[in-house]
């Protein structure tokens, strides 16, 4: 078998073997097929499209090509989550503490930036001595102490997929379905979690940019994860705009804490509400999405999950003292302010374009291995559906140098569409799909 013909199969059209994915996938682990040939199938893979066999089979390969965890040890249920990629989506650093504090054990396994999308492993390492690259034994040791982890794929962990998703970063090749759930589920499944909340994007800031997409993308992820036995519902959520206001690492670490401090952004606070019910009903600590979302609640309101991300972040070497004083997360060098260039309702952001404009003031990456800078980024003074005075601030951008401030904001500004009369703003959730069995 051959990889070149593997990747000549699939550019052709034709579906692919279990064995001819699982020869490529171990290539692909054991470096035998070199990245060149890997982007080419992944390109083939994005133009061609997989089967729902070849699909499931691409991602039990990657969970098999390394170890798996066995979290039942730590508890009888643990429950995990994942984003499909936005653009200011911090929901995981705010959730996972809400659950953990309900005593649901939350246990993730998350990725970097990918394209315009943000990472929560870059945003995390905003904090001093935090520690995403966990042994699968520091892993086990910081759920069951602390009942939260979040940690990158190691050597040990869907090895495959790391190296995968890296490559797809920087090929053009991240908007592939079949990739995008194998990458999503591999990483699920070898974390060990038996119950999944997937919270899959819709819109110019989303990889899936319509609800078709979207649901085609939920109901593929949430078959793979029913046929190995786990409970799996997905989310389908708004991200034709920023969710949020800030949009990098540091800016959005400190937007997560704010509202771990009962100050976030309202459309930030009922997405994480949102979210957080529905892990808390696969993990059987709610009856339904309503008791989920009391109870979610209360834990911003009463200070249970702000305590328990403190926790969190003092379990994987972050320096508390960062997050009780967010003046001291890394921060731009220059902090400017944009004006509105005109009077009226905000009736569009480009999500995308804001993405890609927080990539290039280096909040992202643009080739493999590229490092970022954890200060720069752009908070929104004005979302959708917002009157907005000329001059009055519309965003603020933090950047490294005035050439790198300027360019953001002339792009920021093609990213805004106006409107004289008032805008209705796009609904956060557009349904909920899947559920525990």
């Amino acid at each position: 078998m051959r990889a070149v013909d593997i990747i000549a199969k699939k550019r052709d059209g034709h579906a692919l073997t279990v064995a001819e994915i699982q020869f490529f996938v171990q290539g692909l682990t054991s470096g035998d097929i070199p990245d060149y040939q890997v982007s080419a199938w992944a390109m083939a893979v994005l133009l061609r499209g997989m089967t729902v066999d070849e699909t499931v089979a691409l991602t039990m390969a990657m969970v098999h090509s390394g170890e798996t965890l066995d979290l039942s040890r730590v508890s009888s249920r643990v429950v995990d989550k994942h984003s499909t990629g936005g653009v200011g989506d911090k929901t995981t650093l705010i959730v996972a503490p809400v659950v953990a504090a309900l005593g649901m054990p939350v246990a993730k396994m998350s990725g970097r930036g990918l394209g315009f999308s943000g990472g929560t492993l870059d945003k995390l390492e905003s904090i001093s001595g935090f520690d995403v690259s966990l042994s699968a034994d520091e892993f086990f040791d910081c759920v069951a102490r602390e009942g939260i982890v979040v940690a990158g794929q190691t050597a040990d962990l869907a090895p495959a997929d790391g190296k995968l998703y890296a490559l797809r970063d920087v090929t053009a090749t991240v908007p592939s379905l079949p990739l995008i759930a194998s990458s999503i589920m591999s990483k699920k499944l070898a974390g060990g979690a038996n119950a999944i909340v997937l919270d899959v994007k819709v819109g110019r800031g989303a990889f899936m940019e319509t609800l078709d997409e979207a649901r085609a993308l939920a109901e593929l992820m949430i078959r793979i994860g029913e046929g190995v036995g786990r409970d799996v519902t997905a989310v389908l959520s708004d991200m034709s705009q920023p969710l949020g206001r800030a949009v990098g690492n540091a800016v959005e670490v400190r937007e997560a804490i704010r509202t771990l401090r009962s100050r976030g952004p309202d459309d930030l606070v009922e997405h994480c509400v949102v979210v957080a019910a529905e892990m808390l009903v696969l993990g059987g600590v709610a009856r339904d999405a309503a008791e989920g979302r009391a109870l979610a609640e209360s834990a911003l309101a009463d200070g249970s999950a702000w305590a328990r991300f403190r926790r969190w972040v003092g379990a994987q070497g972050g320096d508390v003292g960062v997050v009780d004083d967010d003046t001291r997360l890394p921060a731009a060098s220059l902090v400017h302010t944009v004006p509105a260039p005109r009077s009226g309702y905000v009736a569009a952001i480009d999500a995308r374009e804001v993405g890609l404009t927080a990539v290039d003031l280096g909040a992202g990456r643009q080739f493999k291995g590229q490092a970022i800078d954890h200060g720069v980024g752009i908070v929104l003074s004005s979302k959708v559906g917002d009157e907005v005075a000329a001059g009055e601030p519309l965003c603020t951008i933090h950047a490294r140098d005035e050439a790198g401030s300027r360019a953001a904001e002339a792009r920021l500004l093609k990213a805004y569409r106006w409107a004289e009369e008032p805008v209705e703003p796009p609904p956060l959730v557009y349904g909920v799909i899947g559920g525990r069995s």
